[in-house]
């Protein structure tokens, strides 16, 4: 069994507690854990959690990148730490994780310089190297949602226009998975579409879901307490005082 997750912050030892709900509390095995971005690639985190507390994942984990990763810093924090304590899975690739083919687009569709850095932003050229690969995909794993889906706005963050990223759904038509999987909205999200189920996860801390091997997914609600870091600390207070200002004139 697959477990899917999204959206730490830097927050990795939720990982953890997760996995060991699903196998200590629901009593289903976990083979490997599926990070659907905002993973929290920064040094200091990093660096505090694997090398000073000497902290491992209970199971293999593999990520994309969100749009909440230091990408000044990225290709010299994978050298450090990637294949060692997790593995990344490079945007505009298929990757194969347990009996899947996923195709994997990590980052996510401009916000503003406050959310979104530059390395973060799903361009022409990503969807493009997309469409030119040779192989098919059973399932697109995604940070950003792909757009017409339904997926809600955050209440305060409608500034920020529909959510999606521009040309997913020309993803959608060219592999057509019979699944797609994401985060970043922080909320449960589930629908159907043209033959495609998709999945929305929440903030990690609020819960995961389980994928097992032929396209089920189950969804597992599970709080986790937890101690903000400092790096939530700032991001919230960024989105206050987005919603505080709202759109421009």
């Amino acid at each position: 069994m697959i477990l899917v997750i999204a959206d730490t912050h830097c927050y990795y030892g939720i990982v953890n507690r997760q996995i060991e709900h699903a196998e200590k509390t629901l009593g289903i095995p976990v083979d490997c854990v599926l990070h659907l971005g905002d993973f929290g690639l920064y040094r200091e985190h990093l660096h505090n959690f694997f090398v000073r507390q000497g902290g491992r994942f209970l199971r293999p984990l593999y990520f994309i990148e969100g749009n909440h990763e230091d990408f000044n810093e990225f290709s010299a924090l994978l050298a450090r730490y990637n294949s060692t304590f997790f593995t990344h899975l490079p945007r505009a690739t298929v990757q194969t994780v347990g009996p899947y083919r996923m195709l994997c687009m990590g980052g996510a569709a401009y916000m503003d310089a406050l959310n979104t850095q530059p390395g973060a932003v799903i361009k022409d050229h990503h969807i493009d190297a997309c469409l030119a690969l040779p192989q098919d995909a059973d399932i697109i794993i995604s940070h950003d949602c792909p757009v017409g889906i339904g997926v809600p706005n955050t209440p305060g963050l409608e500034y920020f226009g529909a959510p999606g990223f521009p040309r997913s759904r020309e993803l959608l038509e060219h592999f057509k998975p019979r699944l797609w999987l994401f985060g970043h909205h922080h909320k449960w999200f589930s629908t159907e579409d043209g033959g495609t189920v998709f999945h929305g996860l929440p903030g990690s801390w609020k819960g995961y879901c389980l994928l097992d091997d032929n396209y089920k997914v189950i969804t597992v609600e599970n709080s986790v307490p937890w101690q903000r870091t400092r790096f939530v600390d700032r991001l919230l207070h960024k989105l206050r005082i987005v919603r505080s200002q709202g759109p421009s004139s």
